[in-house]
């Protein structure tokens, strides 16, 4: 079983992997909520090409860490969305939010 993290890469960089789903959300949403605060990178990339699966949890997170970073005035751009949350966000008319840097 692939365990699922968010961890810090390069300065601005939050590294999502494993599967994302609602056994994990909870401990990452607040992980990665931690390491958007403790930033010092004038903007995020949210590096998503570590996931493995994901349910609508995966997506709810990288909500919520959009929410998390416009909150301290970082702009956020997202690398590598896996296919099947670019499927929950096109089927819930969140792909132009996800697209903005």
């Amino acid at each position: 079983m692939t365990e699922s993290a968010v961890r810090q890469g390069q300065p601005g960089e939050l590294l999502l992997s494993g599967v994302l789903d609602y056994s994990s959300g909870p401990a990452l949403r607040k992980q990665g909520q931690a390491l958007i605060n403790a930033s010092t990178a004038p903007a995020l990339v949210l590096d998503c090409s570590a996931v493995v699966k994901s349910s609508s949890v995966g997506l709810s997170l990288l909500l919520c860490f959009l929410r998390d970073a416009a909150a301290v005035s970082k702009p956020v751009s997202i690398r590598a969305l896996p296919e099947d949350m670019r499927e929950i966000a096109q089927v819930c008319g969140l792909t132009e939010l996800l697209a903005h840097p």
